[in-house]
């Protein structure tokens, strides 16, 4: 099964640490909400953990999921899915053009993993092969975040609580085991939020892995939370309480978030 860990990982902007060190271990079926104070390196942890920053110090780790060519994952970013502020959707092209993007450009992953799960499932279950779940084609995939029938509408034209719904679809065109999320459901109604709900609860269901940094309740019950403050990183118990890297002023703190 899917187990992240974190050993001592302090987070930061080039060499100026922002918080940390955590210490944190998340398994398959899990959710982690990632609370705290604007500027604390909520977004910071997040896009060291999908790769886009490199770790000041400590490590990642991770144990289970199959990258695209069928071998133990190497990299979280491998089996991971990140959905930043930004919704990584082009303006100019349709909705249903922009998830076909994401569907062919995350396919690899997603086809030699619903392959293992049919090679399981013709074998009978065994330990240590994680449920997986078969991803939904655009059309689908926007009928599950109460977007049907505007695959054809460009991404420009929909008002930004639709454009947040149509990135959140991104999670449904290929299957990746972990979802990385930054404030997933701004800008989003009361009905979408308990969609959204629905969706990571399946995900985790399936023996998936949600880590979600927010300001806001995601309607996630049974969800661990890891409340950052400026220069440390503690859960709720199940994790660590150390002292973390020297605090930053605001305006450093700022600095080193930018509009992340």
């Amino acid at each position: 099964m899917a187990r992240l860990t974190l050993d001592a990982l302090v987070v930061g902007r080039g060499s100026t640490a922002v918080a940390g060190p955590f210490d944190i271990a998340v398994a398959a079926g899990e959710a982690l909400v990632v609370t705290g104070p604007n500027g604390a390196g909520k977004s910071t942890l997040l896009r060291t953990l999908a790769g886009l920053l490199p770790p000041i110090s400590g490590t990642i780790r991770l144990e289970g999921p199959a990258a695209s060519d069928g071998e133990a994952a190497e990299r979280l970013a491998d089996v991971a899915h990140y959905l930043g502020h930004r919704h990584g959707m082009k303006s100019q092209i349709t909705v249903g053009e922009n998830l076909a993007f994401w569907a062919r450009y995350l396919g690899g992953a997603a086809a030699a993993q619903s392959e293992r799960s049919r090679q399981d499932a013709r074998r009978g279950p065994h330990v240590g092969v994680p449920t997986v779940s078969a991803p939904l084609s655009p059309a689908e995939a926007l009928a599950a975040v109460g977007l049907p029938g505007l695959d054809a509408i460009p991404f420009g034209y929909l008002s930004a609580g639709q454009q947040r719904r149509a990135s959140l679809a991104r999670l449904l065109v290929a299957h990746r085991p972990v979802w990385i999320l930054d404030e997933p459901t701004s800008a989003l109604d009361i009905a979408s939020q308990a969609r959204f709900a629905d969706l990571v609860a399946g995900h985790l269901a399936a023996g998936g892995i949600a880590i979600a940094a927010t300001h806001h309740p995601l309607g996630l019950e049974a969800a661990r939370t890891l409340h950052i403050t400026p220069g440390a990183g503690r859960d709720d118990g199940r994790g660590s309480n150390a002292p973390g890297a020297p605090a930053l002023d605001d305006a450093a703190l700022a600095e080193a978030e930018g509009w992340l």
